[in-house]
Order: C-alpha cells, then structure tokens, then sequence
C-alpha cells in the first residue's frame, strides 16, 4: 500500500467517524434543550456505543467475506441516513435512531479498514507502522466532528443553538459520510482469503480457544479500562479538590493531545521495539500514574499526570492491532476484530458504572489504586505475549 492510499484510507476513517462524533455533541444538547433530563441524555450517548456491541462480530464477518468497499459503502449510507433522519425530525426518537446508526456505521467502518490496512502489510515492521498512522484518525475525528458541530451550533442559525443551527449542522454532518465512500471507492481490493480446503464451520467463540489470543484480549481491556476510568473517574477527583469545570476540561484535553501526538512519532518507535515491549512500557507507566494521582492537588502536577497517561495509552492499540493481525488467520481477520470491538465497547458501558459504584464505597482515590493493582498483576500477562510461526497459519 502507497502512502496516498494510506492517506486516503486515514481521512474516510476521519470522515465517517468525525460525523458520530459531532452528533454526540449535537444530538444531547439539542435533547437538553428540548427539556430531556439528564438520565434520557445520558440513555441517548449510550446508545453510540450500544450498537458496536451487538453489531461488531457480524460487520467482522461481512468484512471477511466482502473486504473492504461493501462494507464501508452501507456505512456511509447508513449514517447518512441516520443523520438526516434527526435532520428532518429533530426529535429525541430520530435522534436515538441517528445514534445507533452512525455509532453502529462507526464501528463496521473501524473493521473493514483496520482488517484491509492489516492485510496489506507484507511485514511485521509495515503492520506496526501502518496501525500507528491509522490509529491517528479517531483522535483527528473527535476534535473536528465536536469543533465543527459546535460552532454551526453557535453560528449558522438566527441566534444561538436554535432549531435552524441544529438543522444546518445535521446536514453538513451528512455529507462526511459521503465523502469517507468518495475516498474509499477508488482503493484496490485485496484477494479473497478462503478458509483452508476442508475446515469445519467456525464460530467467532472459537478463537477464544488460543491461548494468545485471550491474553491479547485481556491485555487490551486493561489498557481500555484504563484509559475509561482515567477519563470518568478525574472530573469526580478534580471536583474533590475544588476545580473549576474549565481546569477539567484542560486535563481530559491534555490527555487527548498526548494520546494524539504519541501517534505521530509512535511509527519512528515501532521500528526499534516490540509490540510487546512498548505495551509492557505502558502498562508500567500508567500503574505508576494511578498510584500517584489520587496524592496529588496542583492541577499542574495532575495535568503532567494527565499527559504521561496519555502517552502511555495512546501507544497501545497500534501495537495490539498488530499482534491481533500476527495471531490471527488471515480469513478470519475480520472476525477477530469484530470480537475485540464488541468486548472493548462492552467494556466501556460497564466500567463507569461499576467504579462509580465502588469509589462510593472506598472513595474516589481507592478506585485509582485498584486499578493499579490489576494493572501491575496483568503485567505478567504481557510479558507472556508470543508470536509463534504457527500463531496465524492456523
């Protein structure tokens, strides 16, 4: 793969994706403002990441059987559609409708091109680069989607955040997922890659059987409970020590740069390490960083914590995605990401609530050392991650 292509594949990712991310702005403020209480609002944010759960094993499978353009094209259209629905009838039902669409769109769109972009790779170094640049996409998207859907809310109508500046930022929503097909429809498609003559049918279930495999998964949910936890349970801790919501927000967006600008310079990285040595890295530095924080009250300090956490987990889905790709079979690929995705966002819907229910109990700063502790025992399990010859011609 050229790096135009990459390129191309990088910005359809943005495109599609930046537009999930600005209906997550729009479509709960527009809920606030037509008098939805907090509880429906947060029902309404929910379901972005409710349909990836569900839909993310058989968009893996589609992926598998159809590569890389089929799916992507009934993505764009279905979150088009669900965009212009609450366009058109910008009310709470539309709107949960628009976020199941472009949440679920968001996910299947992540599977195809992470399953094409794996698949082009003809190396281990390559695989690593190629998921390092990838992985900046999402960060890219989740600053243009909210910037842009922010300020058509404030500015396109006749005064601010009215029905009109909603309705103009829902239709310039739809247009990226058409412009993500007009980037894709153009990249070669991959050969087909059929399950060895006289295998038994499979059921994604069944790669939980490899050893490496579970470990890789229980790594990665490590490091995606993380990376949740870090981002409820912080405005809890700030709130305890008397921030303003604009200190806040600066530490959750010092954390998003530096998971960002990690991307950047993680491919320089990759080539002179392993996958397993820049997880076990992190892994190290972010137990550290929960054992420090709940100790600190400078918003400095907690900002310096805030950035080294970022840089820490922003450098490690790449890293997994490459392993994931080294593991698997190559026509199951698909599959195994669809199984990854439906536990990562799973994962995302439970922590909250369950960390919220223990640092009631034991105080916000013990949920940061428990933490801590999992993470300094699931180190173990990284050291163990292997690639064995006979890994991913199974």
């Amino acid at each position: 793969m050229t790096g135009r292509e990459l390129l191309r594949l990088i910005g359809a990712q943005v495109c599609l994706h930046a537009a999930m991310a600005g209906m997550r702005l729009a479509a709960p403020l527009l809920a606030l403002q037509q008098g939805y209480s907090p509880a429906a609002v947060g029902l309404l944010i929910a379901l972005f990441a409710l349909t990836q759960v569900f839909l993310a094993l058989p968009a893996g499978r589609f992926a598998d059987r159809h590569g890389l353009k089929r799916p992507i094209a009934l993505s764009a259209a279905a979150a088009c559609i669900g965009v212009l629905l609450a366009l058109a009838w910008p009310s709470f039902t539309a709107m949960c409708v628009a976020a199941l669409m472009t949440g679920g769109a968001t996910g299947a769109t992540v599977i195809a091109l992470q399953r094409h972009v794996g698949r082009s790779a003809h190396d281990t170094g390559e695989l690593k680069r190629m998921f390092s640049w990838l992985a900046i996409a999402p960060a890219g998207a989740n600053f243009l989607g909210p910037f842009a859907a922010g300020l058509l809310i404030d500015h396109a109508g006749r005064a601010p955040a009215d029905l009109l500046a909603f309705r103009v930022c829902f239709g310039a929503l739809a247009l990226l997922p058409l412009a993500c097909w007009l980037l894709v429809r153009r990249a070669p498609e991959l050969p087909a890659s059929p399950p060895p003559d006289g295998s038994a049918p499979t059921r994604a279930w069944d790669l939980l059987r490899e050893p490496m495999f579970r470990r890789l998964l229980f790594v990665n949910w490590l490091q995606s409970s993380s990376w949740d936890v870090h981002a409820f349970v912080l405005p809890v801790l700030g709130h305890e020590r008397g921030m303003g919501a604009a200190v806040i927000g600066t530490l959750l967006g010092a954390f998003a740069i530096a998971a960002a600008a990690i991307r950047l310079v993680l491919p320089l990285i990759a080539a002179r390490t392993t996958e397993r040595g820049v997880i076990f890295t992190s892994t190290v530095v972010t137990a550290t960083v929960f054992a420090v924080y709940p100790f600190l009250y400078s918003p400095w300090l907690m900002g310096l914590c805030s950035v080294v956490l970022g840089f820490a987990l922003g450098a490690v889905q790449p890293m997994v995605m490459s392993l994931l790709h080294q593991l698997t079979p190559p026509h199951r690929q698909g599959e195994a990401l669809g199984l990854r995705l439906m536990v990562i966002n799973a994962s995302s819907v439970a922590m909250p609530m369950m960390f919220g229910s223990v640092g009631a109990l034991i105080g916000i700063g013990g949920v940061f050392w428990i933490v801590c502790g999992v993470l300094a025992l699931g180190g173990r399990a990284v050291l163990g991650l292997k690639i064995e010859p006979a890994d991913h011609k199974a």
